[in-house]
């Protein structure tokens, strides 16, 4: 009898691991296909627009959600200040910069540029918290230095004037954006479920997108069925499913795996690029995409045994 519950628990561990391996998978295409998804919206609703048209469908789904799951949950007065803050850095500021970056450059690039947020998160880690960290990792921030620089000035040279150079840098101003987000929810460890961060970070983050997407009147106009579509694969796809998908893999796989399962998503964001917008890619950008992918990798096996973590792009 023992033998027999062994196996049935052996066989539910290996069901689980591998449904959450499937999850990540899913999860990782919904993201970096929304970089293509953002592209091909932009071009006929302005950046604030379409960021709050999809946080206010996704606020709505995950403030339903929240109060099924977790009916009896409630922010503490002290840290309202503290999530409008995170609110505002993670999503107001952060796809205001991803939005109207991925308009100028491609959808490709952005993909690229994006993968650099573990780097930028743990260099303010160093920075602010005075946190010390191996040799391995100086490397690696380096290595990924290099491989931004490459994939930002997408030919290994700088063109201030280049529309995609300024688009780039409106990405990075994201990844900043999310870095800032990162370290402040750091005060919020163990107090509030991830299900409540979010809800509550996104319904602030919404609305500050309310009197920003007013500056954008003049270019509003009523958008096709085709713009309509992605405004619910980026609210519904990838702000919600794509959230609740990487909860499950968060909780049956080792933080360091998911973590390089999020390297996946330029790669999705790339190939997306390519093969639906006919995007260039430069081999100089690929070449810094994968120095980024090595880095990351360095970092995260020497974060391992620290249990370092930086919360994924809510994409």
């Amino acid at each position: 009898m023992e033998m027999v519950l062994k196996k049935s628990n052996s066989k539910s561990i290996l069901s689980a691991k591998f449904l959450a391996n499937l999850a990540m998978l899913v999860t990782v295409t919904l993201w970096g296909m929304s970089f293509v998804s953002i592209k091909l919206a932009v071009s006929e609703i302005p950046p604030v627009t379409l960021a709050l048209l999809r946080f206010l469908i996704a606020s709505t789904i995950l403030f339903l959600i929240l109060k099924k799951v977790e009916p009896t949950a409630k922010l503490q007065r002290c840290d309202v200040k503290k999530m409008m803050l995170a609110g505002f850095l993670g999503i107001t500021l952060y796809f205001f910069f991803e939005n109207t970056g991925v308009r100028l450059t491609t959808a490709s690039s952005a993909s690229l540029i994006t993968s650099i947020i573990p780097i930028i998160a743990i260099t303010m880690d160093i920075i602010v918290f005075k946190t010390k960290v191996p040799l391995i990792q100086i490397i690696g921030i380096l290595v990924a230095m290099c491989g931004a620089y490459l994939s930002i000035t997408a030919n290994g040279q700088i063109n201030f004037s280049s529309e995609t150079f300024i688009g780039n840098l409106y990405v990075v101003g994201a990844m900043l954006s999310w870095t800032g987000y990162t370290l402040l929810n750091k005060s919020f460890k163990g107090k509030y479920s991830g299900l409540f961060l979010t809800t509550y970070q996104t319904l602030f983050g919404t609305l500050f997108l309310l009197p920003l997407s007013f500056f954008e009147h003049n270019q509003w106009h009523v958008f096709s069925l085709h713009a309509l579509g992605h405004i619910l694969y980026l609210a519904i796809c990838c702000s919600a499913l794509g959230y609740f998908l990487y909860i499950y893999a968060l909780s049956n796989l080792d933080v360091t795996i998911t973590t390089l399962y999020l390297n996946l998503m330029s790669i999705v964001g790339v190939i997306g690029g390519c093969f639906i917008l006919s995007e260039t890619v430069f081999p100089a950008q690929l070449l810094g995409g994968i120095m980024i992918i090595i880095s990351i990798v360095m970092i995260n096996f020497a974060a391992s045994k620290k249990k370092m973590f930086v919360l994924p792009l809510e994409q």
